[in-house]
């Protein structure tokens, strides 16, 4: 009979994304996910067929409580949704800063298939949302056109959210300036 496991999957997932968040899948060790959880390296690989099971859950689980598709998808439509979507680069209450699966785009040419297609996917399932949102303000240019400009920000802003408060400006104001006039 085996023992009792004293640890939930969704508990460990919450406590091992800030640690890939910080040091992408690559800098991130086995000892630094075991203190972080506070699960051995038999109870992971229990739960977990390998680090990348681990790092792709953890994908998974950020996609399901980051917010937003419920962000883009509520009512009314249109740039105030846009740019509460933006602010999810911001600095988060555990201290992460940007955008966990901006942050994993960074070490795509080493990410398996598996791990990139998961990134793919939800940047597919965003984009016809941000789509929606910039058509319901009618834009002289094509929704697509723009929503791809959004994403593009949305990547340079979570990357730039790691230089100091001091270098850092006011740039989602700005880009919702220069958008609300297409």
């Amino acid at each position: 009979m085996g023992r009792t496991r004293k640890f939930s999957r969704e508990g460990v997932l919450e406590k091992a994304l800030p640690v890939f968040w910080k040091y992408g899948f690559s800098g991130t060790s086995l000892p630094q996910l075991e203190q972080a959880t506070g699960v051995n390296k038999s109870g992971l690989y229990a739960e977990f067929k390998d680090k990348e099971d681990l790092f792709i859950s953890a994908l998974e689980y950020y996609y399901e409580h980051r917010g937003a598709p419920e962000i883009l998808g509520a009512a009314p439509k249109g740039w105030d949704n846009i740019e509460r979507f933006l602010h999810l680069g911001d600095l988060q209450p555990d201290g992460c800063i940007g955008c966990f699966s901006v942050n994993a785009l960074r070490e795509i040419p080493s990410l398996s298939n598996r791990a990139r297609d998961v990134l793919a996917a939800s940047h597919r399932r965003l984009l016809p949302l941000i789509v929606e949102n910039i058509e319901a303000e009618h834009p002289r240019l094509a929704a697509e056109v723009i929503a791809d400009i959004v994403m593009v920000f949305f990547s340079g802003y979570c990357i730039e959210n790691n230089l100091p408060p001091e270098a850092r400006q006011d740039a989602i104001t700005h880009f919702m300036q220069a958008l609300r006039s297409l």
